[in-house]
């Protein structure tokens, strides 16, 4: 028998192929050989285990196969007579085989060793030989060395790039590189991280000078390289120029005159800067302070320093302004535009006028303007826009020096003179009810009076007329179509005359005749319009049950009430014009509604969207509005479910996601105007899609022990046929399994409360492919039931019959340790219970209590009877009542799982235990009672 295994044995060296993945191997009908792989990571130089199964094989043999090659070669073999090395092993370091098991131990790992050792265990070799071929995958990691940094420049320009490189000479990757940066006052950081060697680092500031190292890391170990100082050059930066004694104003600094001022000039640089000042751009001084001794006002100016960066050949330079202080003299007032009388200055209405008053001052003067002695403007220069004559009066400018608070003024008179506002106004107006022409012309205002006549196509007994006064043109008078008069007028302040001029002229247009509804449907308008035309023309209407004044009142629009418009009879207007003998009409015929629609019944499947037009024959006046109802008979408005898209002329009423007993039934169109009304009704038929198919649940099983996850597996009926486009996989509880945790002293009727009532989770599955799903989130002690049930659009077919989960394969050892571990927990449960019992029943086992608590214990009890004690021993008896419910095991219900779509119908109720009721004459004194009485 032993020659026979060895000989398979070797017979599977030779000739198995490694596979790529764990397959299984027959060997005989009631033979199977398992394969199981591991893979084992070991550091170059050090020490590595490589295991063959948990227990001692009666016979194993371990081989090596080298990456990228198919050989098996042996290393170290047992065939019952002790373990013999093989010449291999030499290569792959100190081997050695562990006692007692098949293990075998590597020291000082070399490169070498890295590849697939197979170990071939043979167990049971008398009886039924069970066969495994071990696989352990070993990979040898090497070290980081330690690396060294590298910069493509050390002293870069600011704003220049610099790579950075870590080298290193050994390392077994994936290596990660830390870049830290230590600044001159010693603030170490890490400015990046990642997997390369190399950083580019854009746009270096001088913030980046400082001690650079590089940290490289792998699986094994990590390694610091040496510091490498970066210094970046930089500058100079704009200077500062900072100016003693400081005064400063909103132009600059300022000083005054006979004091010794010191300017000092500092910019940021590497290197130092140098220094040279410059007055109004003359050089004056090389070097970083400028003083100036008992300064004047002519050194009033520009003073600039340049700080120059000599080795990277750059500069940067800075103005200020220095100002010595003194005036203001008598301010000078000039006027622009200049125009002066004995009187004052003078201006013409709507001129722009500007007004600049000038003092000789340092720091300039302040100029405030007043208007007839009230303050009005801040400033120089006041100008006016488009003076009026509201602006005549005494204008003073006062100049103000508010550093030396002195002050000057100068007043002036300015009058306005202005002609008319505006200009002539002419009008035409009809006279004589339409059959003559009123001629106006008038220009208010001014002084004096302007002068106003008339020109144009006048009758020669007509001569200058005054100022508003009127013409009167008879019939006889107007002989053209288009005829134009010019009113003109002329003032003394103006220097050209104006005019204006009146046209008249008949309409271009037609005559246009329409009827519209008030949004309340409380009136039917009917108007008519003659635009243009000067004067404006005389119309109105006439028809069935109009009272009016024809030809004498312009009434454009005619008003009806809603529904008493006579249908089929004209309503004429007339229009009358002075330029015309004849008058114009056009008549309006007003109609009730026809309504018309493509297709009286319409059908469609549910789910659909679907589309019902109406329409009218005709354009109708007045125009007519479009109402739809549903088969409710409720008008319908743009909503989720329906969708109107609508002109004067049609509408179309789309109703989205149809459903049989919700929408099929008549729809109304209804038309109505001011005349009458119709309607017309259109059928929707919804037909719900067929029945599908049948499916039939093939496997249903939890996936593990944990009962926390069952996997299903289905088939569908006539499976080329289609007819289905999902699934409802639906689960129910049916029972709970007995000795639940916390359950122990649970009636039946608890359980089945837990249980819960007879309820389908379901679980919609869109994909009318799948055959297999996994329900998770399970309640462990619980037994389920599943069923799957096909679905054709929204026509739900038959459900399968319910299936209960089957178990996975048993497992011993997780049972027994499961139930050594609840008996220590029951046993320490029942020590609990009977330690509390001695201690509230003392009183009735005093020798039971004494014994294991002492006798000073019980006779603490005894001074619970002053009336002190009761206090403190109701307040103690809430300590206890609070102590006994936070005890190790509390009768609790254990929560159960949700359904993956929806929620449990019910929770768990906890079951805590009671405390004892109150008044009770056998009530126990607290233990913490004794223990605060005994306490030190």
């Amino acid at each position: 028998m032993v020659a026979q295994l060895l000989g398979l044995a070797f017979l599977f060296l030779a000739c198995c192929p490694i596979p790529s993945k764990t397959v299984e191997v027959q060997v005989n009908p009631n033979w199977e050989v398992v394969y199981r792989d591991t893979n084992v990571y070991g550091v170059l130089g050090k020490a590595v285990i490589l295991e063959c199964g948990d227990t001692l094989p009666d016979i194993y043999i371990w081989s090596f196969t080298k990456p990228g090659t198919d050989a098996i070669k042996a290393v170290v073999y047992n065939l019952g007579k002790g373990q013999r090395l093989q010449q291999q092993a030499q290569t792959l370091g100190q081997l050695s085989v562990i006692s007692n098991s098949a293990a075998v131990s590597i020291e000082q790992l070399p490169l070498a060793a890295q590849g697939l050792f197979t170990c071939q265990a043979f167990y049971d070799i008398e009886q039924e030989t069970k066969v495994f071929f071990y696989y352990v995958h070993l990979t040898v990691r090497v070290p980081v060395s330690k690396p060294y940094l590298l910069m493509s420049d050390v002293s870069p320009v600011e704003g220049s790039s610099v790579w950075m490189r870590c080298d290193l000479e050994n390392g077994t990757g994936p290596i990660r590189y830390v870049w830290q940066h230590e600044t001159s006052g010693g603030n170490v950081s890490a400015f990046a991280q990642g997997n390369t060697s190399v950083i580019n680092v854009t746009n270096i500031s001088r913030n980046h000078t400082g001690w650079y190292r590089c940290v490289a890391s792998n699986a094994v170990n990590s390694e610091t390289s040496d510091g490498l100082w970066l210094n970046t050059f930089y500058g100079p930066d704009v200077p500062r120029i900072d100016v003693t004694p400081y005064s400063i104003t909103e132009r600059g600094y300022s000083a005054l005159e006979r004091e010794t001022v010191s300017l000092l000039c500092q910019a940021q640089s590497n290197p130092t800067s140098q220094y040279v000042w410059f007055y109004n751009n003359s050089q004056i001084y090389t070097g970083p302070q400028l003083t100036i001794t008992k300064i004047l006002r002519m050194h009033t100016g520009d003073y600039a320093c340049m700080a120059q960066n000599t080795y990277l050949n750059t500069h940067s330079r800075k103005t200020i302004s220095l100002t010595v202080y003194y005036g203001p003299d008598v301010p000078q007032i000039d006027v622009t535009p200049y125009s002066v009388t004995e009187h004052g200055y003078t201006a013409l209405e709507r001129e722009n006028v500007s007004l600049l008053c000038q003092a000789q001052s340092n720091p300039s003067s302040q100029y405030v303007w007043f208007y007839n002695n009230s303050q009005i403007y801040t400033g120089p220069q006041l100008t006016i826009t488009k003076i009026l004559r509201m602006h005549t009066g005494d204008y003073a400018c006062m100049a103000q020096n508010t550093y030396l608070n002195t002050r000057s003024k100068t007043t002036i008179n300015l009058t306005v003179y202005y002609p008319p506002d505006g200009t002539p106004s002419c009008s035409v107006e009809p006279a004589l009810n339409h059959t003559a022409l009123r001629l106006l012309c008038s220009w208010p205002g001014g002084l004096p009076s302007p002068s106003l006549h008339w020109t144009g196509a006048l009758p020669s007994a007509v001569g200058p007329a005054k100022s508003n006064t009127a013409i009167l043109l008879s019939s006889e008078d107007l002989t053209s179509n288009r005829s134009s008069y010019t009113c003109r007028g002329s003032h003394l302040a103006l220097k050209q005359a104006t005019e204006c001029s009146a046209r008249t002229y008949i309409p271009p247009t037609e005559l246009v005749c329409f009827a519209y509804v008030t949004n309340n449907n409380e009136y039917l308008m009917l108007s008519c319009t003659w635009d243009g035309g000067a004067p404006k023309a005389l119309v109105w209407w006439e028809g069935p049950g109009v009272q009016g004044k024809g030809g004498e009142e312009n009434s454009n629009i005619l008003i009806l009430r809603y529904g008493t418009a006579s249908d089929g009879k004209p309503y004429t207007c007339h229009a009358k014009h002075p330029l015309l003998v004849q008058t114009k009409t056009c008549r309006l015929t007003l109609e009730a509604p026809v309504l018309l629609t493509q297709r009286r019944v319409v059908s469609v499947y549910e789910g659909s969207d679907v589309q019902l037009n109406c329409n009218l024959r005709a354009n109708y006046l007045p125009v007519s509005e479009i109402t739809w109802f549903n088969n409710q008979g409720v008008g319908v408005r743009d909503t989720s479910k329906y969708a109107l898209l609508q002109t004067s002329a049609w509408a179309n009423l789309t109703v989205r996601d149809t459903d049989e007993t919700q929408d099929s039934g008549d729809y109304r169109c209804s038309s109505s105007n001011a005349v009458g009304g119709t309607e017309i009704n259109v059928t929707l038929v919804v037909k719900r899609h067929p029945v599908p198919p049948n499916a039939t649940l093939l496997n249903v099983m939890y996936n593990s022990r944990m009962r926390n996850e069952v996997e299903l597996e289905w088939r569908v009926e006539n499976e080329g046929g289609g007819g289905w486009t999902g699934f409802i996989l639906q689960h129910i509880w049916v029972s709970e399994k007995p000795g639940r945790r916390g359950s122990n002293n649970d009636s039946k009727e608890d359980a089945e409360e837990r249980v819960g009532a007879a309820v389908w989770y379901s679980n919609i599955i869109q994909d009318p492919g799948v055959r297999v799903h996994t329900v998770g989130k399970l309640t462990p002690t619980v037994t389920y039931q599943f069923r799957i049930t096909p679905v054709n659009h929204r026509t739900v077919g038959h459900p399968s019959a319910a299936k209960t989960p089957a178990e996975p394969r048993y497992n011993v050892y997780p049972a027994v340790i499961g139930a050594a571990i609840g008996g220590m927990l029951i046993a320490a449960f029942l020590t609990a219970l009977l330690l509390v019992f001695i201690i509230r029943n003392r009183n009735n086992s005093p020798r039971l209590h004494d014994m294991l608590f002492g006798l000073q214990h019980s006779q603490s009890r005894e001074n619970i009877n002053f009336p002190e004690d009761e206090v403190v021993g109701r307040l103690e008896g809430g300590i206890e009542d609070i102590m006994g419910s936070s005890s190790p095991a509390p009768a609790m219900a254990l929560p159960r799982a949700a359904s993956p779509l929806t929620t449990s119908p019910r929770s768990a109720p906890l079951n805590t235990s009671q405390a004892p009721p109150p008044g009770d004459d056998n009530e126990p004194v607290s233990v913490t009672i004794t223990v605060n009485a005994t306490g030190s």
